[in-house]
């Protein structure tokens, strides 16, 4: 493998993706470097390659790849979740399931790792708070397409048991770490992206704020945005709840970062 493929920018369109980098990433030898590259894993050939390595049986993987097959929309969100819940499925009543889970989030393979945060979403044996500290590690993950998978595999049990989440999440907005201060208000926003949205925070948007406040002029931009995406989330149901906010941050914070989060937060008040 040559220091050029490791240090590559990685193609703008499918067909532009060298077919040695395709195959490379299709057997779960390097990680993916952006969206396009991300979009074109093949997970049957990922999984044939890499499944029998990790322990997992043949009539295991010949399961899994049989109800990918059987998809009649599919797409790599979809398959990811679907790969991430049959695993769940097939162990979650053995004793290899923290194995499993273990070998699946310290692959070398992104798309390998973004399996691993449904082997938590969706365990009845774990609490939410269980749930939160078990994927954090998923959470900090160096990349961006596991850290998306890992909030989104969550969400539906963050939902369910909204006021301890938050209560659980206020405490990460601290964290030195910009990826985990991300997730609490991207896993937490009121209509999201590809998700079902968390009607309670769409009605009452305050509930968050033990999350919002101490972001309110976080240094990340990566952070920034998420803040400033939320409040337009809430904006289109709860616009007197932004605009009362977003004044409040104005008077406490004269900082450049606050100033961007407002603005990002109000773009929908303002076309209007």
């Amino acid at each position: 493998m040559t220091q050029e493929i490791l240090e590559r920018k990685g193609a703008r369109k499918a067909q532009d993706i060298p077919a040695e980098v395709l195959e490379l990433l299709n057997n779960g030898k390097i990680e993916t470097v952006n969206l396009t590259e991300w979009l074109a894993i093949d997970h049957l050939i990922l999984i044939k390659a890499i499944f029998t390595d990790l322990g997992i049986s043949s009539d295991k993987v010949k399961l899994i790849t049989e109800e990918v097959e059987a998809q009649k929309k599919p797409s790599t969100m979809n398959t990811t979740k679907l790969v991430g819940s049959s695993l769940y499925e097939l162990y979650s009543k053995t004793e290899d399931l923290e194995e499993i889970f273990n070998k699946l989030s310290s692959h070398t393979s992104d798309s390998i790792r973004c399996y691993a945060p449904y082997l938590i979403g969706l365990n009845e044996k774990f609490s939410i708070e269980e749930k939160l500290i078990k994927a954090q590690k998923l959470v900090a993950d160096k990349h961006f397409g596991v850290r998306e998978v890992v909030w989104m595999a969550l969400r539906p049990e963050i939902d369910t048991n909204l006021e301890e989440s938050i209560k659980i999440l206020s405490q990460w907005t601290t964290d030195g770490d910009e990826n985990i201060r991300r997730f609490t208000t991207e896993s937490t926003r009121p209509r999201g992206v590809w998700c079902k949205h968390i009607e309670a925070l769409k009605e009452t948007p305050e509930l968050a704020l033990p999350i919002l406040e101490p972001l309110k002029s976080d240094s990340s931009k990566y952070v920034q945005d998420s803040v400033g995406n939320w409040l337009n989330d809430a904006s289109k149901t709860s616009a007197n709840f932004v605009i009362s906010l977003c004044e409040k941050w104005k008077k406490d914070s004269s900082s450049k970062e606050t100033e961007k989060i407002i603005k990002r937060a109000r773009r929908t008040i303002d076309k209007k």
